[in-house]
């Protein structure tokens, strides 16, 4: 019986109103959540906890743009609300409601690429694949 690991991610890419702009290369989610502590009066320690919002945080690396969005003269600097579609062998992970927060751009003469994108998501679903 051989050990499963986690499933990998078969696609990751950018996507805006239904049309792939850029492929993606590798992507670091963080998720953090707003949370607070209940006080009652008279007791030592908190009695709870109250859930806040939570925020998506997702740090692409190395972006190339499809042909059609060069096409169409789409670059990283001009998207908003868009959304981060990663697709894994057992299930499918879209964040929507993106806008970026950093681009850092390398690359070579020619090439459509950025090295590294961190965006913000108002939200994200996953689906059973």
């Amino acid at each position: 019986m051989g050990v499963k690991g986690l499933p990998t991610s078969s696609d990751i890419y950018l996507e805006a109103n239904g049309r792939k702009l850029a492929v993606v290369q590798s992507y670091k989610a963080t998720a953090k959540r707003s949370s607070k502590s209940v006080e009652a009066f008279g007791e030592s320690e908190p009695v709870g906890a109250l859930r806040g919002q939570t925020e998506y945080t997702i740090e692409l690396t190395r972006l190339y743009a499809t042909d059609d969005a060069i096409s169409d003269g789409v670059d990283f600097f001009s998207i908003s609300d868009f959304s981060l579609v990663i697709v894994k062998p057992d299930r499918r992970i879209v964040y929507t409601g993106c806008q970026w927060s950093d681009i850092v751009e390398s690359g070579e003469l020619g090439e459509m690429v950025a090295e590294k994108i961190v965006i913000i998501a108002g939200a994200r679903v996953e689906t059973s694949a």
